[in-house]
Formats: C-alpha cells, sequence, structure tokens
C-alpha cells in the first residue's frame, strides 16, 4: 500500500472528519484523481518534440499519456484541428497516491527558490490545478537526455465540495502551501 494512502486512512480521514463534523464516512474528502498535462506548441513545427514530451511524461507518471490534438483550427497559431499538441496522463488509485508522494516530498523540494506552492489556485468545487516550470525537478528525468525544458500542468481533482475542504485534506497530505 502507497504511505500517503496509508496516511490518508491512518491520520488524514480521523483529522477532516473532526474538523468538519461529517456524520457519515463516505462525506470525508479523498483524492479522486490527478491529471498530468503537457502542451507543446512546438510539436506542430518539430514532431520529434512530442515524442521526447511522451518519454518524460512516461517516465514521471509511470503510464503512458494520452496524445491530445486540437480540437479547433486556429490560424493565428497555424494549427488545424486533429494536429497533435499535446499529451495528459490520468493517475487514480495506487498510482495516483505514488505521484502526489513524490511530487510533494521529492520534487517541489527541488525547485529553485521555492517557499510553497500558492493557495489561490482552488477552482471554486474542491479541486487544485499546480505548475510546474520544468521537468527537471522529477529524479527520474535525466539531465543529459533531455533536449528541451518543458513545463506541465498538474489538476489534483478531490471530491470536496468547497476550496476549504480540499485545501484542506491537500495541506494534511502534505502539500507545502506558502504561507501567508
Amino acid at each position: 500500500m502507497p504511505r500517503l494512502k496509508d496516511k490518508y486512512k491512518a491520520e488524514v480521514a480521523q483529522a477532516l472528519q473532526q474538523k468538519f463534523g461529517y456524520k457519515n464516512v463516505n462525506q470525508i474528502p479523498k483524492l479522486d484523481k490527478i491529471v498530468i498535462n503537457m502542451g507543446l506548441g512546438e510539436a506542430k513545427d518539430n514532431p520529434k518534440a512530442l515524442d521526447a514530451a511522451v518519454a518524460d511524461l512516461t517516465v514521471i507518471a509511470g503510464q503512458k499519456p494520452l496524445v491530445t490534438t486540437a480540437k479547433k483550427s486556429v490560424a493565428n497559431f497555424k494549427v488545424r484541428t486533429g494536429m497533435k499538441i499535446g499529451a495528459k496522463v490520468t493517475l487514480r488509485g495506487d498510482r495516483m497516491y505514488e505521484f502526489a508522494d513524490k511530487l510533494m516530498n521529492i520534487a517541489l523540494p527541488r525547485v529553485r527558490d521555492f517557499r510553497g506552492v500558492s493557495t489561490k489556485a482552488f477552482d471554486g468545487r474542491g479541486n487544485y490545478a499546480l505548475g510546474v516550470r520544468e521537468q527537471l525537478i522529477f529524479p527520474e528525468i535525466e539531465y543529459d537526455k533531455i533536449d528541451k525544458i518543458r513545463g506541465m500542468e498538474m489538476i489534483f481533482v478531490t471530491t470536496a465540495n468547497t476550496d476549504e475542504e480540499a485545501k484542506e485534506l491537500l495541506r494534511l497530505l502534505g502539500m507545502p502551501f506558502a504561507q501567508g
């Protein structure tokens, strides 16, 4: 069993139940899924960039990403419908907890001048969005083998109804929120 999942069952669920006064254990918020997205604007000019990004995401997430395509044509960006423009991975279950644990305890502290993640990135329905500027913060990525530094977005989807509940859930799980 992943370490973070064990921590959720042992400590976090009880703390949330006491703080918010849930009467039923099914009301306690939990992490539902994590979606990792990597948009690649340069993929329209350089198809090899997409292969490199897919390889990086595969190593980071532990499962093969889905290549996303453009839904609409945009003339200003020289994008046509159906062009491959990104990659995404949806993590659930044990892989999700393993990734969240790795992100919070290993990858985020490796960010230069790290002072915590923003508390303003909640969407109003209990989901949290986090963006990183480079894939090098993950220990699996070998510095010598990357061709270009790429950023990615991570969406933490929870079963919480409010942002306050979701923030408390993520804080208890170990998300390093910025002070103030």
